[in-house]
C-alpha cells in the first residue's frame, strides 16, 4: 500500500514538472500580447473556474479553518506574487533562463523548511546554496552581455529570483495546510486567493483581451487549466506525502525541459555562458539535497525523517 502511494505521488510530481516546464514557454508566448498582471489574472481566473467546478462535482466543500492560514499565505505568495513577477521576468529574459534562475527555489524551500517545518539543514545544503547563487550571478552577467539593453536583462534575472523566493515561501506555507485540507481544497482556494489579489489588473485584462491574438488568449487559458489547475493539484497531492525540501528536488528537471520546449516552439536557446550558469544552479541544488553514502548510527533517525 505504501509503495503504491509513493508511486502515485511520484507520478503526480512528474505531471507537475512537465506541465510547469510548458508554462515557461506559454508565458513567454502569451506575454507578447498580455501585460504581466493581466496574464496572471486571466490565468488564475481560468484555473479557479476549473478547480471550482471539480470541487463542486466532488462535493469537498470548504477546507477546515486550520488550513486557511497556509492557504492564504501560499495564495498570496505563490499564486499571486510569483505569477505576476514571473510574467514580468519572462518579458526580460528567455524562457530557459527564467526556468534556470527560478530553480534556485528548491534551495530556498529547504532553508525555509528547516526554519519553519523542522526539516534538517545539513552542511551540503549550505554548499549547494553557494553554488546555486554563483550560477544565478553567472546567468545575470551573461544575459546583460548578450542583450542590447543590459539593464533589462539583469532586471529580468532579479525578477526571476524574486519569483523563486515567492515560490519557496508559498510551498512552505502550503505544506502545513495539506495536513488539514485535501490537495484539491488547498489548491482551489489558494488559486482563488491569488485571483482576488490580482483583481487590480482587471482593467488591463479587459482592455488587452479584446485586441490580443487568439493564440495568446488560448495560451493564457492553457496556463490556467493545465499548469495551474492540474499541475498545482498534482503538486499538492505529492507534497502532502513527502517533505517540502524533497518535493523541491523534483523540479530539477524543469529547466532542461524548458530549454528543449523553448528551442522547439520559440526558437530560443540560451548562450553558452547562460547554460553554464544554469548548470551551476542545478548542480548547487543537487549538492544541497545529496546525502553521504554512509551514515553514523546516530543519524539514522534524521535520514528516516528525510525519506518520508
Amino acid at each position: 500500500m505504501q509503495k503504491s502511494s509513493s508511486r502515485l505521488a511520484l507520478a503526480a510530481a512528474g505531471v507537475t514538472v512537465v506541465l510547469w516546464a510548458s508554462a515557461f514557454v506559454s508565458i513567454r508566448s502569451a506575454g507578447a500580447a498580455y501585460s504581466p498582471g493581466a496574464l496572471a489574472l486571466g490565468r488564475l481566473l481560468s484555473g479557479t473556474l476549473v478547480l471550482g467546478a471539480v470541487l463542486l462535482v466532488r462535493r469537498e466543500g470548504l477546507p477546515p479553518r486550520a488550513a486557511w492560514p497556509g492557504i492564504a499565505v501560499s495564495g498570496l505568495l505563490w499564486f499571486g506574487v510569483y505569477m505576476v513577477v514571473l510574467n514580468w521576468g519572462e518579458q526580460e529574459v528567455d524562457a530557459g533562463t527564467a526556468a534556470m534562475v527560478v530553480n534556485v527555489g528548491p534551495v530556498l524551500i529547504a532553508l525555509l523548511g528547516a526554519r519553519f517545518l523542522g526539516e534538517s539543514l545539513p552542511p551540503r545544503l549550505l554548499a549547494g546554496m553557494a553554488v546555486s547563487f554563483a550560477g544565478a550571478v553567472t546567468v545575470g552577467l551573461s544575459m546583460s552581455r548578450d542583450s542590447s539593453g543590459g539593464h533589462a536583462s539583469v532586471l529580468g534575472v532579479l525578477l526571476c529570483l524574486l519569483a523563486a523566493v515567492a515560490y519557496a515561501g508559498g510551498v512552505v506555507a502550503q505544506k502545513p495546510a495539506l495536513a488539514h485540507g485535501s490537495a484539491l481544497q488547498v489548491t482551489t482556494f489558494g488559486c482563488l486567493v491569488g485571483a482576488v489579489a490580482c483583481l487590480p489588473f482587471a482593467g488591463q485584462l479587459a482592455a488587452e483581451v479584446g485586441r490580443a491574438p487568439l493564440p495568446a488568449t488560448l495560451n493564457m487559458v492553457y496556463l490556467g487549466v493545465f499548469p495551474t489547475a492540474l499541475a498545482f493539484t498534482t503538486w499538492a497531492y505529492a507534497l502532502a506525502r513527502t517533505t517540502a525540501g524533497r518535493m523541491g528536488a523534483t523540479t530539477y528537471a524543469v529547466p532542461a525541459l524548458v530549454v528543449l520546449l523553448a528551442w522547439a516552439f520559440l526558437g530560443e536557446l540560451p548562450g553558452p555562458l547562460t547554460l553554464a550558469g544554469g548548470v551551476l544552479c542545478l548542480a548547487g541544488v543537487a549538492v544541497s539535497r545529496s546525502r553521504p553514502r554512509s551514515r553514523p548510527r546516530g543519524s539514522e533517525a534524521t535520514g528516516t525523517a528525510e525519506s518520508t
